[in-house]
């Protein structure tokens, strides 16, 4: 099965070719393989190879695409697990209980899945701590712990951590926590959502006072209004908090007579219950429609039926293959039985279908096809409770539940027999990563976001080669349409559409989704306040179950920059710095750094050159009385030193050092938690840039870095962060 672009093929040898002492994935086909076969290894002897090549065939062209972690870990026999999603248990209101949940997240995002917190049970910050006469520090400052723990985990090998923090819309700390991401440095691992309730959107319509309370202490009133205001003035600002409005989540869950949703995985997705876990997997849209931009375009009824069914069953199995971080973990998943299966290309098969995104045409289409998805799995989870069993904590009167209440009565009459397999089964979930694997399909039910776009690729020898990216549905135009205009009217993309157009497909698909969905509402950088401010409320309003939106900002920066190439006169400047010999004198400070953990104080010197255009960092030093740390400090001095007389933007220096976690502990400075020495020095470094806390400097006030590579090239889509350049992710 070869690929279509070399984009593609790096992404599979990168992140899902398996490879060990035995041996390795000869290609796509092999890594296919390997998981239609592992996932047919929880059926029984006699039909496991009837299911492998189903299983194999619902793989093949990128027609039911499973999530990441299933691609890479499944028939590896590694520790880890195949689940995305998780939200850990509800957090204690005691030091020792708090940092048991801590650990827990640790091993969690070790062994690969996202995880999500609900912080809402923590006192808020100078409420009493009895029998210790001190005031408690509040969620925030357990956040900051959370968040060091996270940067230094490189989930199951691949990826950095990803998080969700929620926090009731009622918690006395909830003005903190909604204006926690305007400086651009606070919970830069984070993802961040304001839990809403329906009783403050009442008070909110009616012009009501809100009161914030604790355990039923109340500690403040203010006007529903003044604390929306300020919400809606942070996500404009800074892109965070989303909202949750978790009351409409738990009236609307399958699961509601045994289980209790506080928060959700990091990007949205899926809102779960303490210990909640859910794996995931998409439907490409997109290569199921026949006749591409001809007038009969369109996908059949029967051929989305049976993959769903195939896609339902695969799923279920993996739930009895995967590993677990937790116990807990384990018997939440297996007593519930809850998947999440989705969709992807869904812009591109709008396209095809030749139907304007946000459109009436789109929105019908949307909810025919994801209304004929719904009723597949519901029927295959029937059959299979004939087949294999109901979930452990099967309820009949899941059958009044909302969701089911909507099905048609054949299917209803099929459960009333049956039962169902799972407790939950639909949810639609970013595909980054395996939507470019699939030939750069659109994402999820996200429009598409740029049509074409340079991406570099790293090459063996260390060198980059320039290659363009073009999505899937103006690649396939152009094979097949080439002698015909573009019909811009249907080639629309994110940064031309209106948060209507959004909030009306977001919507219509919510409908037909038990879990959530993971989607932004880009808003272009010239919106007005009064334009923006409604976006939430009008969500609410059309029966979403949370929200968040991206405007390209001061802050974060825009949501999509395409950096021209540089002149050849800044290419020979580079050059030039990389040679530049060291003047006899330099100037440049000297910092104290009193790190709490150590007797004697540490200096920072930090001197610059100046080769016509300013001073430029060129070199440092780190001297202290405390002989302990000297063989360390003058490795890193002479590391950081090279990297500085090498000239360009260095700013990437001050984040991998304050990235630098130290197992034995951190401390906590000016109020902030620190995880190392090393960290508290790149936060000098970070002074002497000019720079925030944890961030590179940007070449424009509008531009986003990538913090791994240091491009301007983040992508804001699903509620991730996600790198053109080098493909750095931010969520699970």
């Amino acid at each position: 099965m070869p690929f279509d672009t070399p984009l593609a093929q790096e992404i599979w040898d990168k992140k899902y070719r398996f490879r060990s002492e035995a041996g390795e994935d000869a290609d796509l086909s092999a890594t296919l393989d390997r998981v239609a076969n592992a996932v047919a290894g929880a059926e029984k002897p006699a039909v496991r190879k009837r299911w492998r090549a189903r299983f194999r065939a619902a793989l093949d062209d990128f027609r039911f695409i499973p999530a990441g972690r299933i691609l890479a870990g499944a028939g590896t026999a590694r520790n880890v697990t195949l689940f995305n999603c998780f939200v850990m248990g509800t957090l204690p209101d005691n030091l020792s209980g708090i940092f048991e949940h801590l650990r827990e997240a640790a091993v969690t995002l070790q062994q690969g899945g996202g995880v999500g917190m609900d912080f809402s049970t923590i006192r808020p910050s100078g409420a009493p701590v009895k029998g210790v006469g001190a005031q408690a520090s509040g969620p925030l400052s357990f956040m900051d712990t959370w968040d060091a723990m996270c940067r230094t985990i490189m989930s199951a090998g691949q990826r950095r951590g990803a998080m969700m923090g929620c926090l009731r819309i009622d918690h006395p700390d909830i003005e903190s926590f909604i204006d926690a991401k305007r400086d651009g440095t606070r919970f830069r691992n984070f993802n961040l959502s304001v839990l809403v309730t329906d009783a403050f959107m009442e008070a909110l319509e009616r012009g009501e006072t809100w009161d914030l309370v604790f355990e039923g202490t109340p500690y403040r009133t203010l006007p529903a209004s003044e604390l929306w205001d300020r919400l809606m003035k942070a996500t404009f600002d800074a892109a965070e908090p989303g909202v949750i409005f978790v009351d409409r989540v738990n009236a609307l869950n399958n699961l509601a007579g045994s289980e209790v949703i506080a928060a959700s995985n990091p990007c949205g997705e899926q809102m779960l219950p303490p210990y909640g876990a859910c794996l995931l997997g998409s439907i490409n849209l997109a290569r199921l429609v026949g006749s591409p931009f001809e007038p009969d375009a369109g996908i059949s009824a029967e051929t989305l039926e049976e993959i769903t069914a195939t896609a339902v069953r695969f799923l279920d199995n993996v739930i009895d293959i995967s590993r677990y971080p937790l116990d807990a973990q384990a018997k939440e998943a297996r007593s519930k039985r809850r998947i999440g299966l989705g969709v992807t290309g869904l812009a591109d098969a709008l396209i095809f279908c030749g139907a304007a995104y946000g459109s009436d045409e789109a929105v019908a289409l949307t909810e025919l096809w994801l209304g004929t998805v719904k009723r597949a799995a519901y029927r295959a989870s029937a059959h299979l409770a004939a087949e294999k069993g109901r979930y452990p904590l099967y309820d009949s009167a899941v059958l009044d539940r909302p969701n089911l209440l909507s099905l048609d009565q054949e299917t209803r009459a099929l459960i009333a027999e049956n039962g169902l397999r799972n407790g939950c089964l639909t949810s639609i979930a970013p595909t980054g990563t395996t939507s470019l694997l699939a030939d750069n399909v659109s994402s999820g039910i996200e429009p598409v976001f740029a049509f074409s776009y340079t991406r570099k690729v790293l090459q063996g020898d260390g060198t980059r080669r320039e290659e363009p990216v073009t999505d899937y549905a103006l690649s396939e135009w152009r094979r097949t349409r080439a002698d015909y205009p573009l019909p811009d009217e249907i080639f629309v993309s994110a940064q031309t559409l209106t948060p209507d157009d959004h909030l009306r497909m977001q919507a219509a698909a919510q409908r037909f989704i038990d879990s959530s969905i993971s989607k932004t509402v880009n808003c272009p950088a010239e919106i007005s306040f009064d334009a923006f401010k409604d976006v939430y409320l009008q969500g609410y309003q059309i029966g979403c179950k949370g929200l968040t939106t991206y405007r390209p900002n001061a802050i974060t920066g825009s949501v999509l920059s395409v950096s021209a190439p540089a002149p050849a006169s800044a290419a020979k400047v580079s050059t030039e710095n990389a040679l530049s010999p060291r003047e006899r004198r330099l100037e440049g400070a000297t910092y104290k750094l009193k790190w709490p953990l150590s007797a004697h104080a540490v200096y920072v010197t930090i001197n610059d050159a100046d080769d016509g255009q300013g001073p430029r960092p060129f070199e440092v030093f780190v001297n202290s009385k405390n002989m302990d740390h000297y063989a360390w400090t003058l490795a890193l001095t002479r590391m950081i030193s090279a990297v500085f007389r090498r000239g360009g933007d260095v700013g990437f220096v001050a984040e991998e050092l304050q990235a630098v976690f130290d197992p034995q502990g951190g401390a906590f400075m000016d109020g902030r938690y620190v995880p190392s020495l090393p960290a508290a020095i790149g936060r000098i470094v970070s002074e002497h840039l000019g720079m925030h806390d944890h961030v590179a400097p940007a070449t424009s006030p509008d531009a986003a870095c990538c913090p791994k590579c240091g491009q301007k090239a983040l992508v804001r889509k699903e509620g991730c962060d996600t790198c053109l350049e080098c493909g750095h992710s931010k969520c699970g």
